[in-house]
């Protein structure tokens, strides 16, 4: 991915090196993970995974002196602007065009736990859009995991991770999610995994809607990066998660859609990069 040389966003809060503790001093113990590996890492709350936990193990006193950046980690957060800033330019033409006003979200880059408006979340929640006050939340040391875990190394597959994410920021400017929220409140648990499903969808297509008017204005993709980005839609779906996770795949829970629903719906923002390409809510077949 071309993405050296443009302007970083100022939107970004770099809160690296104040990571705290949980909630109640506790700390996030396997069956966390494992939560969170069925929740996708994408898109969540992490109130919903957080305050179902039982008493987990004291965490450790954090430490009031901020921990050193390495080099490594301040090219990434780099990355990370510059890819937000293209969001940001993106979003903002598109949202002109129907004649309505772009929002910039913040993006707050995190160590280890983090304070926001949907509750306190560790790490392992992985990157989170709070609606409750219009931020993304990520530890870099998730990208790690991407690439280690999940196999989905590259740069374009991270650049996909924030879409993702600015894409739930746009269903909150275009009232989606809260339209999403009040339906899911008076359904049963299938149909609300269901919504939640259609939901996620939709962030994955509308994050492949940025790619392509990003490359078309700016030529940032390359031989490959397409593929990152199918790769990584690939290994975050909730069958494969559930698969390494339980060794078995319940499609009746559900909540972020297959492998293959991932990448189709990516596939297909990048392909027509239309919003109205991604009305996820209104087809049969996902």
């Amino acid at each position: 991915m071309r993405w050296q040389g443009r302007r970083g966003s100022d939107n970004v809060e770099d809160q690296r090196g104040s990571g705290g503790a949980l909630p109640g001093g506790k700390s996030m113990g396997l069956g966390a993970v494992v939560l969170t590996l069925i929740a996708l890492y994408f898109g969540v709350d992490p109130a919903v995974v957080l305050n179902g936990l039982p008493g987990g193990k004291p965490a450790s006193t954090p430490s009031s002196e901020p921990r050193p950046h390495s080099p490594q980690t301040d090219q990434l957060a780099q990355f990370v602007a510059v890819v937000l800033a293209d969001t940001e330019d993106t979003w903002r033409g598109l949202f002109q065009q129907m004649n309505k006003k772009y929002q910039d979200p913040k993006l707050v880059l995190f160590t280890d736990a983090v304070q926001s408006a949907c509750g306190q979340a560790g790490a392992s929640v992985g990157p989170f859009y709070c609606p409750g006050d219009h931020k993304i939340y990520i530890d870099l040391s998730f990208y790690q995991a991407l690439k280690d875990r999940f196999k989905a190394p590259g740069d374009f597959a991270q650049a996909y991770v924030i879409a993702h994410e600015v894409g739930h920021h746009v269903q909150n400017l275009l009232g989606i999610s809260s339209k999403i929220h009040g339906l899911r409140k008076q359904a049963s648990a299938a149909d609300s995994n269901q919504l939640s499903v259609r939901q996620e969808l939709q962030a994955d297509c509308l994050a492949g809607v940025w790619a392509h008017h990003t490359d078309k204005t700016k030529h940032i993709l390359e031989a490959g990066d397409v593929e990152e980005a199918m790769n990584a839609a690939s290994s975050i779906g909730d069958d494969r998660l559930q698969k390494q996770a339980q060794g078995r795949v319940a499609p009746e829970t559900f909540t972020h859609g297959s492998s293959e629903q991932r990448m189709r719906w990516f596939k297909r923002g990048i392909s027509e990069g239309k919003l109205s390409a991604c009305d996820t809510f209104n087809t049969k077949s996902l």
